[in-house]
């Protein structure tokens, strides 16, 4: 089967983009991929839309469409299809797309992820969001993406002793390397005594541990390795690539603070690419809730389970032996749902291409990607690298 290169990547600016549209900043993201990869639109096989709320928040289905018309591909008729699966939904479409080159039927693939999330303000926001959860038995009775994530924090702070310290590190971290990122929605630094005293969302989370609500877009163009070659470009490849599934609702599970999707998607990633843990030189991991942090680092395979804590008060930064979050993070890059996974991989293609700027982590080889739907029950997990 033939191997699959990231050939060119664009992004738009997270945060609140009052003076953009969905379609706006779904076009501004494809348009800088194909610039990048110095390719034509008609070169494209297929396009995947990722959007997680859009047909909620904008009254805005049948994304593909959208991109494709947009995008100035619709003219050539190819296929042009959405992917959802919560707020994994990026991450899964870039898998769709990998896939769709691996198997042959495709040599360039597109993948454009999106999100518009601040035309709805207060509480009607936060309960569309609930709708990653489990409605029904979780959301109708009140419980919020936060208060889920709450519960977690406080049975595994709870068992494994663990400090506020080790979640607010989490947040430090993100801000600290939000601030060398243009694109980032908060590019402020903080303090850990900010972080730990900032007003409480759902005890023992603060504003400080929760990732904002956020605008953006990113774009994604991937080939085969043979028309990679064919046009002179110098990809990175994608070497491993899974998706694990759990159960929906958080009270189905065997531990609270566990995700056993993130492990299986990590073990089956780690085993396709040949790769392990001690081989990565970085992680972009799906902090939505600083508590999730400390459980992927965990659950990924960076550290024993509960002791995450160690890890993150050590330095996690971008000059630690395992820099996590380079481009900032959920909580201060921003987390526009349908965007965030094809982001995470936009910043690896740029670490790995050297284009990082202030943020550039040295000697950037293999970069792990961790995304996840709701409070876990979906995770897709992607390997990167030079060679």
């Amino acid at each position: 089967m033939p191997e699959v290169h990231i050939i060119g990547a664009g992004e738009t600016k997270f945060g609140e983009l009052w003076d953009k549209s969905l379609r706006e900043l779904a076009v501004e993201a494809g348009l800088k991929a194909i610039e990048d990869a110095g390719i034509l639109s008609k070169d494209v096989g297929i396009l995947y839309g990722s959007s997680s709320l859009a047909g909620t928040l904008n009254w805005q289905n049948d994304m593909g469409s959208l991109l494709a018309d947009f995008s100035g591909i619709a003219a050539s008729g190819i296929p042009a299809v959405r992917i959802e699966s919560s707020t994994s939904s990026g991450a899964s479409a870039v898998r769709e797309a990998y896939l769709s080159i691996k198997s042959g039927e495709y040599e360039v693939a597109m993948v454009g992820g999106v999100e518009k999330m601040t035309d709805i303000y207060g509480s009607e926001i936060h309960d569309i969001v609930s709708t990653t959860l489990d409605r029904e038995w979780e959301a109708f009775f009140g419980a919020t993406a936060a208060s889920m994530a709450a519960i977690s924090a406080r049975k595994y702070m709870k068992d494994f002793k663990v400090e506020k310290e080790a979640l607010s590190m989490i947040s430090v971290n993100d801000h600290a390397n939000a601030s060398l990122n243009p694109n980032a929605h908060y590019r402020n630094k903080i303090t850990l005594d900010a972080a730990m005293n900032a007003t409480l969302v759902a005890e023992p989370l603060n504003l400080m541990d929760c990732s904002p609500v956020s605008d953006g877009a990113s774009a994604l163009i991937l080939a085969s390795d043979k028309f990679a070659k064919s046009v002179g470009k110098d990809g990175i490849r994608i070497k491993g690539s899974a998706i694990a599934q759990d159960y929906l609702a958080l009270h189905s599970r065997e531990s609270i603070y566990t995700l056993k999707s993130t492990i299986q998607a990590a073990r089956q990633a780690f085993e396709k690419s040949g790769t392990k843990a001690s081989d990565i030189s970085f992680a972009e991991i799906h902090d939505s809730y600083s508590i999730y942090g400390l459980m992927e680092l965990e659950d990924l395979g960076f550290a024993p389970k509960g002791k995450a804590k160690d890890l993150v008060m050590e330095n996690i930064g971008l000059n630690a032996p395992l820099p996590v979050n380079p481009s900032g993070g959920l909580k201060a890059k921003g987390n526009p749902m349908g965007a965030t996974g094809v982001g995470q991989i936009v910043e690896g293609y740029l670490q790995i291409k050297g284009k990082a700027g202030e943020r550039q982590i040295k000697n950037a080889h293999d970069g792990l990607f961790h995304s996840m739907s709701g409070s876990g029950s979906t995770s897709v997990v992607h390997i990167i690298g030079s060679e």
